[in-house]
């Protein structure tokens, strides 16, 4: 690839030539179609499209969230959506998503004596480049500055954010990843083609204030002039195929639109192919995120919206009719087929290994179609939309439908713990809780056997009745019992996993842990009716005895199904007694309290563990909506709609206390000067993994709001 160094004349040159397109766009003409534009940064004869909005100086989104250390900035037009990400402090980085085949670009530099700050990005732009083979390349050009006095490059990654994600945690990437590194001047560019020879990754820096050194087998060393900030133009492409943009005003047609940021991030992730889970780590298609954020949302948003996150379920569903969870594609396809010995092909990879996503489908299209006012209009249509294999939604769901009907039978004729449902094979997850030490080493999770078979068999059953389906099934036999069915996990499957701790054992308990996590034991201010607290253990192990850790996932029940009104009230005085009682801190909901639980369990379930004592923002959504759902109800006592009214407040308090971290994946708390602090998670020593700024279902406020009235303040 020719990388020399333009002069300036030729950078004045293009940079003048790039304003005149764009002002001839604003008045309609077009003359810039398709004219080869010099390269400003390597001198390439790059046919950049002057007349696409990928070079406008107002794109659709460009927005930007400070998450502790890490500055993040988003960007989309058209054919460019790129996330940068800029980490201060001792251990520096530059990371740039792209939604794009779930690609990326990434300098991770040696670590720092003096902790060091990026600024905020002031100028940034959509561009399009050609590689040497004619092919697009598309990606940012944004200009960085820091207060680092030198940055010395430990490792350059351009790859798909599957591997950019993995030297996160394990600084390693794969053998074949090797990049071309030339320094011309004050350029550096890493190049490299994808392994299949389609497209490429490509990171260039050209410093604007400073120097660079190394390259060409060397080590690469940016420093600061004297008295002055390093000043960096980055220039971050992908070859990647790019996805095409749902449009903001396309999104929502009610729920809070005043909510400018929350709506600029789920515009970020919704594409017609797909919804995203969350940037950057998780740029690309998850089942149970789309289905859980597409459920939350679903009073907010657009048909069109609903059915391209249900569209991209189905499409993905195995022969068994299993939700994929996650998938592996571009070039992590690749590499996963050359691992395997396969062709090395983009053909993607989806992981199947999660078991609640499966059960998670009939209700929330249950919830569509039968309930949904846009959707009872549309079902028949919906169902006769067809995936790219030829198959109709309504055969696709019908496989679905009978892999739950099959999977639930056992334990639907013979109630035993041995019939519930386990994590598959030797997998150490299977749900939302997918970390290994999620479970607590758990095999029977609370959520999917409690919750959602339930939740599934009954949504079935309706969606027979209804009749839509009729057309698409050539045996109905299950589907008559499916109600039956739904009855016997409703009516036993919970008991397997309810734990009762005296009150005498829960005082010591409480008193003990908290010591040991250094906070105040709150035992003044919880409640234990009938001298004992009850709730339901996150798991059983795989001799079916609970794992008693106190959880959040009771959230699942008020909004999947109808609790018992004892049930309701035991949840809510486990869910919402003060943390280290329960899970309510002033920081947030904890989605995890091992303080019942062995010393050993306690210590997966700390503060910095990714589903320990930590705040999940979409969990406390899940809560707020399932006890919305639940005040509905008809048939519940005055004592108890009392209880749900008084959680129902102190939720909201805790959720608008940290309405500034809500957008984010997750946070942690410290505990100091006698108050809890919000700590953001993945960016302390002890942190076991890192949160998203952007996640696809921190996004549900926008169609859940807090009770009017019933919140001091509001």
């Amino acid at each position: 690839m020719n990388t020399n160094r333009p002069t300036e004349s030729n950078k004045s040159n293009v940079r003048n030539r790039l304003l005149l397109c764009a002002s001839l766009l604003t008045m309609g003409l077009s003359a810039c179609n398709n004219q080869p534009v010099d390269n400003a940064t390597t001198g390439e004869k790059s046919s950049v499209n002057a007349a696409k909005e990928s070079i406008h100086q107002q794109a659709e989104l460009n927005f930007s969230i400070q998450d502790g250390k890490i500055y993040n900035n988003f960007f989309r037009d058209n054919e460019v959506a790129a996330h940068t990400l800029l980490t201060s402090g001792k251990a520096p980085r530059l990371v740039v998503a792209f939604p794009a085949g779930n690609s990326g670009v990434s300098l991770w530099f040696d670590k720092v004596k003096e902790a060091i700050d990026w600024q905020k990005i002031d100028t940034i732009e959509g561009i399009k480049q050609l590689n040497q083979d004619g092919e697009p390349l598309y990606g940012i050009q944004a200009e960085l500055s820091t207060t680092a006095r030198e940055l010395t490059v430990e490792k350059a990654v351009l790859s798909n954010v599957r591997i950019i994600r993995d030297y996160l945690h394990t600084s390693r990437v794969p053998d074949q990843i090797k990049n071309e590194v030339t320094l011309d001047g004050q350029t550096i560019t890493w190049y490299r083609d994808r392994l299949d020879g389609n497209g490429g990754y490509k990171l260039q820096v050209n410093v604007l204030q400073g120097s660079v050194s190394g390259g060409n087998g060397d080590v690469v060393v940016f420093k600061a002039p004297k008295n002055k900030n390093l000043t960096l133009q980055i220039i971050a492409l992908t070859g990647d195929k790019p996805l095409t943009p749902i449009k903001k005003d396309q999104l929502l047609k009610d729920g809070n639109l005043d909510d400018t940021l929350t709506r600029d991030i789920l515009a970020f992730l919704s594409y017609k192919e797909k919804l995203l889970a969350g940037s950057w780590r998780f740029a690309t298609y998850f089942g149970r995120d789309t289905l859980m954020s597409t459920r939350l949302l679903m009073p907010a948003l657009k048909p069109a919206v609903i059915e391209a996150a249900l569209g991209s379920v189905l499409e993905r569903l195995d022969h068994n009719g299993e939700v994929a969870h996650e998938e592996d594609l571009a070039e992590f396809a690749i590499i996963r087929r050359t691992w395997e010995g396969k062709e090395a092909t983009e053909q993607p990879f989806f992981d199947y290994k999660m078991i609640d996503d499966d059960y998670m489908l009939a209700p929330i299209v249950a919830q569509y179609l039968l309930e949904n006012k846009a959707g009872k209009k549309r079902a028949s249509e919906f169902l006769l939309q067809k995936t790219v294999d030829g198959k109709s939604y309504g055969q696709r769901l019908v496989e679905n439908f009978n892999f739950v009907l099959k999977m639930a039978a056992p334990y639907a004729d013979n109630v035993d713990v041995k019939n519930l449902l386990r994590l598959r094979g030797n997998h150490t997850v299977g749900e939302w809780r997918d970390s290994g030490e999620g479970l607590g080493h758990g095999k029977i999770p609370y959520n999917v056997n409690a919750v959602f078979v339930p939740a599934a068999l009954t949504a079935i059953s309706k969606l027979y009745s209804s009749g839509l389906f009729k057309t698409f099934l050539v045996n109905d036999t299950q589907f008559k019992h499916a109600d039956v069915m739904a009855n016997v996990w409703k009516n036993n499957a919970q008991s397997h996993f309810k734990v009762t701790i005296a009150k005498k054992d829960a005082l010591a308990s409480v008193a003990q842990y908290a010591k040991s996590v250094g906070v105040p034991n709150n035992l003044e201010l919880a409640s234990f009716s009938e001298g004992s607290i009850t709730f339901n253990a996150v798991s059983l192990d795989a001799q079916g005895r609970p794992i008693p850790v106190v959880n959040s996932d009771d959230g699942f029940a008020m909004l999947f199904t109808e609790p018992s009104e004892k049930q309701l009230a035991q949840s809510m005085q486990a869910s919402l007694n003060p943390y280290p009682v329960g899970l309510l801190t002033p920081v947030g909901m904890v989605v995890a309290n091992p303080v019942f639980a062995s010393v050993d369990i306690q210590k997966i379930f700390t503060n910095a563990h990714y589903h320990g004592a930590v705040v999940w923002s979409w969990q406390q959504a899940l809560f707020a909506a399932g006890l919305e759902r639940q005040l509905k109800r008809a048939d519940l006592s005055m004592e108890t709609r009392k209880i749900l009214q008084d959680a129902q407040s102190k939720l909201w308090q805790v959720i608008n206390a940290a309405a500034e971290v809500n957008n984010a994946e997750l946070w942690s708390w410290s505990f100091e000067d006698g108050q809890y602090k919000i700590e953001s998670f993945g960016q302390r020593s002890g942190d076991k993994s890192e949160s998203n700024a952007a996640q696809l279902w921190s996004t549900v406020y926008l169609a859940i709001s807090s009770p009017k009235g019933n919140i001091s303040g509001e």
